[in-house]
C-alpha cells in the first residue's frame, strides 16, 4: 500500500502544505480570523437599542421632543426639514416626526430599524396625550444558545470555506500545475489519471477537516454554539461536502490552461451559491418558485445538513436527501472530470 501512486500522491501533496507556511494560514488561521471578525459583526444585539428620530423644527416640537424623550429607547433629535430628510436617507435617524394637533410620521417600512421607531413614536405619543392601557401584560425575555443568529452563521460559514476550499484549493493547483508544464511531465510516467485526481482531492479533504474543527471548536469555546447532534455526523458531513466541491474544483479545472480563465469559471460557479445557499441569512426568502433549484444546489444541501445536525441534533438518516444531492455532485463531477481531463 506504501507504494501505491495514490498514496504516494497524496502524501506529497501534504508535504506541499507542510512547506508552504502562507498556505498554512491561509487554510487554517484566515478562516478562524473570519469567523471572529462575523461573529462580532452579527452578533446578537438586544431589540431595545437606541433608536433615533428627527424631528422637525416647529412651535411645538420641544413638547414631542420631550414626548419622546419619556421613552428610553428613542433619542430624538430637532432638525430642519432638509436635515431630516438627509438624515432618513442616509440612515442616521430611523423616523422623521412632523410635530402638530395630529402628528405626522414619515418612515420607510422596508427597513426593520424603521418599523421598530413606528412602533416606539406611535406608543410614546398616545402615552403623552393621556392614554392609558386596560391590560398590563408581563414581559419575559429569553436568549438561548441554538436560536440566536450566531448559531445561524457559524454552519454558514462552514459550509462556505468548504466550498471555496475544495473549489480553490483543487482547481486552482491542478491550473497552476498545468501552466507550468508539471502535467506534462506526469504524463509519461505509468500513473493513472485516477490515482493523480484522487489524491488531489484526498489531501484537500483531510486538510478541510482540520480546518473546519478549528472553526466549529473556536465557534463552541468562544460564541457558545450549541453541538447538539453527533461529532462523526457532523464530520461525515464535511467529508461529502468537501467531496463534492472537490469533484467540482476538478472539472472547472480538467482542461483550464489560464489562471484567469480558472478565476472566472470558479467564480461563476460559486457566486450564485454565495448569494442563494443560505450562508448569511435563510434560503426560504427567495421566492417559491425557485426553491426547487436552491435546495438542489451542493452548498445549501450542505448547510441545511449542517444546521440541522449542529443545531437541531438530527441524525443522518434524517438527512438522506441532501447526503443524496452532495454525493451527485461529487460523483458526477469527478466522473466527467476524469474523462475530459487533459495533462496538457
Amino acid at each position: 500500500m506504501s507504494r501505491h501512486p495514490f498514496w504516494q500522491l497524496y502524501l506529497a501533496r501534504l508535504r506541499e502544505f507542510h512547506r508552504e507556511p502562507e498556505v498554512i494560514f491561509w487554510m487554517f488561521g484566515f478562516p478562524v480570523l473570519l469567523t471572529v471578525a462575523l461573529g462580532f459583526a452579527f452578533r446578537s444585539k438586544p431589540a431595545d437599542d437606541i433608536i433615533s428620530v428627527a424631528v422637525l423644527q416647529s412651535v411645538n416640537a420641544q413638547r414631542t421632543v420631550d414626548a419622546l424623550s419619556a421613552e428610553s429607547r428613542l433619542k430624538p433629535q430637532l432638525l430642519s426639514e432638509e436635515e431630516a430628510k438627509a438624515a432618513l436617507r442616509m440612515g442616521r435617524v430611523a423616523l422623521i416626526v412632523q410635530p402638530g394637533t395630529t402628528p405626522t410620521l414619515a418612515f420607510d417600512p422596508t427597513r426593520p430599524d424603521s418599523a421598530i421607531a413606528r412602533r416606539a413614536v406611535d406608543d410614546a405619543l398616545q402615552r403623552a396625550a393621556g392614554r392609558t392601557d386596560p391590560l398590563q401584560v408581563g414581559l419575559s425575555e429569553t436568549s438561548e444558545p441554538g436560536g440566536r443568529y450566531i448559531d445561524f452563521l457559524v454552519p454558514g460559514l462552514m459550509g462556505m470555506n468548504i466550498m471555496g476550499g475544495g473549489m480553490w484549493g483543487v482547481g486552482f493547483v491542478l491550473v497552476d500545475m498545468r501552466m507550468r508544464k508539471l502535467l506534462k511531465r506526469l504524463v509519461a510516467t505509468p500513473m493513472r489519471r485516477t490515482d493523480f485526481l484522487g489524491a488531489m482531492m484526498a489531501s484537500r479533504m483531510s486538510m478541510v477537516l482540520i480546518e473546519l474543527g478549528l472553526i466549529l471548536l473556536f465557534g463552541v469555546l468562544v460564541f457558545s454554539v450549541p453541538v447538539r447532534g453527533s461529532w462523526l455526523a457532523v464530520t461525515l458531513l464535511v467529508v461529502l461536502g468537501s467531496f463534492a466541491f472537490c469533484g467540482m474544483g476538478l472539472l472547472v479545472a480538467s482542461r483550464t490552461d489560464k489562471i484567469e480563465t480558472a478565476s472566472g469559471l470558479m467564480n461563476l460557479v460559486m457566486m450564485p451559491m454565495w448569494v442563494v445557499s443560505g450562508i448569511f441569512f435563510s434560503a426560504d426568502r427567495f421566492p417559491a418558485a425557485l426553491q426547487p433549484l436552491i435546495k438542489a444546489l451542493p452548498l445549501t444541501a450542505l448547510n441545511d445538513a449542517l444546521r440541522a445536525v449542529i443545531l437541531e441534533g438530527a441524525s443522518l438518516s434524517a438527512q438522506a436527501g441532501r447526503i443524496a444531492v452532495l454525493l451527485a455532485w461529487g460523483v458526477v463531477s469527478f466522473l466527467i472530470a476524469l474523462r475530459i481531463f487533459r495533462w496538457t
